[in-house]
């Protein structure tokens, strides 16, 4: 099992920047791909980036391509994404995603384990 707990939300104006980290406890030991998700009020879950377990391989929404960085440290067990130029459409609850895999994924039904979830409201 692997418990994540996210944090670094809050309210921002339009573009400004947040950082949004994540941490894993737990198995730990395990070598697994890690994802950024997010949820606006009635709209689905969608990929906003995720990372291999080297961190070698990263992948974004189109989106919010050079805006938002993904990155990890595993010494710390911990993930992060930052987030530039925010805009007021990207209010919604980001959660961070763990798969039992090192391989990294968009795909929310390939990750085991989720966080509980960190509001970011962006106001205009």
């Amino acid at each position: 099992q692997v418990q994540l707990v996210e944090s670094g939300g809050g309210l921002v104006q339009a573009g400004d920047s947040l950082r949004l980290s994540c941490a894993a406890s737990g198995r730990t030991d395990s070598r697994y791909g890690m994802g950024w998700f997010r949820q606006a009020p009635g709209k689905d879950r969608e990929f906003v980036a995720t990372i291999t377990w080297s961190g070698g391989s990263k992948y974004y929404a189109d989106s919010v391509k050079d805006r938002f960085t993904i990155s990890r440290d595993n010494a710390k067990f911990t993930a992060y994404l930052q987030m530039n130029s925010l805009k007021p459409e990207e209010t919604a609850v980001y959660y961070c995603a763990a798969r039992t895999s090192p391989y990294a994924s968009a795909v929310p039904s390939e990750y085991a384990y989720w966080g509980q979830g960190t509001q970011v409201t962006v106001s205009s």
